[in-house]
C-alpha cells in the first residue's frame, strides 16, 4: 500500500502527518497502532516524536488524532496541533479554523511570524484543570500545587494539572537531563499514583517573562519539545509567581522556542494560548505492507530546505538565549 506522508515538526518536536480528509484511506485502529510503531520510532521507516492523523469531522474544519511511538494515542499535542493547522488552513484556504481533538473543538489561525520568516501559528490548549482526579493524581489535596509526590525524589516539589492531558512540573534552578529522564520513567511506572501515566518537565527562570523547559513525554520519552508540557509550564510559572497572568511568556527548550499567554477568568477558569513554528522537513511516499510492516520502504523524497535552514536560524537565536 502506499501512503503519501509529510514529516514536520513544532520547536523541534516532529511528526509524520497522514492525511485521511476525503476518504483518502481507511485505516483500522490496529493499522493505526501497526503504523504509528513501524514509522515513528527513531530506529524505524522514518523516525519521530509521534502520527497525526487529520481526518474529517462532523462540526469542526478538521479532526486531530495523535499517536505516540508506542502506538498509544494521546489526548492532546500542542506542537502537532500547530503543525495541524498549517496543514488544514493551506489546504482550505482559510487563516483561522476549528480543529477537533480528543477533548474539546479548538480554535486555530495564522498568526504574525514568531521569529524572522517563520510561518507561526497560534492553537487554544484547552481544556485546563489544576484537579487531581482530572490527570488523574493520587494526592491528599484536591489540587496538587508545588508538593512532593509520593514515590518521586523529596528534594522536587510537582505542581499536577492536565491541559487535557496529564502533567506533572517542577521548578529547579538547573535543568539535569538525566534527571529528567530519570523521574520521567519513575513517574510512569508509578501506576498506584499516576494511573494513566504522565508528562514530567523541570521548568527554570531564565529572565522575566522567560523560562527553559525540558519535558520526558509520556509513550515517547525525551522531547525537543511538548507544546501542552510547555503551555502547563507557562501556567505552572504564573501560580507560583516567577510569570504574570496576560503576559505573553517565551519559553526556551531543546528545539527552539515558542510563546504562550495564560489568562484567568472571573470564576478562576485558565486558558492558555500557544504560539510557534509549524515547519515542514519533507513530503515522501511510503509503501508500507502490513503483513509485514519491517518491509516497508520510504520512497520519492522531497526535502525542504529552505524551511529547515530558516528554522535553524530560529534554533540557534533560542540556544543563545538560555
Amino acid at each position: 500500500m502506499i501512503i503519501e506522508i509529510l514529516k514536520c515538526h513544532g520547536s523541534g518536536n516532529d511528526f509524520i502527518i497522514i492525511d485521511e480528509m476525503n476518504g483518502q484511506y481507511s485505516f483500522s485502529e490496529e493499522e493505526r497502532v501497526v503504523l504509528s510503531k513501524q514509522l515513528a520510532g527513531r530506529d524505524k521507516t522514518v523516525g519521530s516524536d509521534g502520527i497525526l492523523f487529520i481526518q474529517d469531522s462532523q462540526h469542526a474544519d478538521a479532526k486531530m488524532r495523535m499517536f505516540n511511538t508506542d502506538g498509544s494515542e494521546a489526548e492532546m499535542c500542542g506542537n502537532g496541533l500547530r503543525c495541524v493547522a498549517r496543514y488544514v488552513i493551506e489546504r482550505l484556504d482559510k487563516e483561522e479554523l476549528i480543529i477537533e481533538t480528543m477533548k474539546a473543538d479548538l480554535p486555530v489561525a495564522h498568526v504574525d511570524d514568531i521569529f524572522d520568516d517563520i510561518v507561526t501559528f497560534e492553537v487554544a490548549i484547552e481544556p485546563v484543570s489544576l484537579s487531581t482526579q482530572t490527570i488523574p493524581l493520587v494526592s491528599n489535596q484536591a489540587d496538587h500545587i508545588d508538593q512532593v509526590i509520593e514515590g518521586l525524589p523529596s528534594h522536587l516539589k510537582f505542581t499536577g494539572l492536565s491541559v487535557p492531558n496529564p502533567h506533572i512540573v517542577t521548578v529547579v534552578d538547573e535543568v539535569n537531563v538525566s534527571e529528567v529522564q530519570n523521574i520521567g520513567e519513575k513517574a510512569n511506572i508509578l501506576k498506584d499514583v499516576l494511573p494513566n501515566g504522565v508528562n514530567v518537565s523541570f521548568l527554570k527562570k531564565v529572565a522575566d517573562g522567560q523560562i527553559y523547559v525540558q519535558t520526558y513525554e509520556r509513550g515517547v520519552g525525551l522531547t525537543n519539545a511538548c507544546g501542552t508540557a510547555m503551555s502547563a509550564s507557562s501556567l505552572v510559572s504564573c501560580l507560583l509567581g516567577l510569570n504574570t497572568f496576560d503576559e505573553k511568556i517565551l519559553v526556551l527548550n531543546p528545539g527552539g522556542m515558542v510563546q504562550c499567554l495564560v489568562k484567568k477568568d472571573d470564576h478562576g477558569q485558565y486558558f492558555i494560548r500557544l504560539r510557534g513554528n509549524a515547519t515542514y522537513e519533507f513530503e515522501a511516499s511510503v509503501d508500507f505492507n502490513f503483513a509485514n510492516p519491517e518491509q516497508t520502504e520510504l520512497l520519492d523524497q522531497t526535502i525542504f530546505e529552505e524551511e529547515i535552514a530558516l528554522y535553524d536560524r530560529l534554533a540557534t537565536a533560542a540556544k543563545k538565549m538560555v
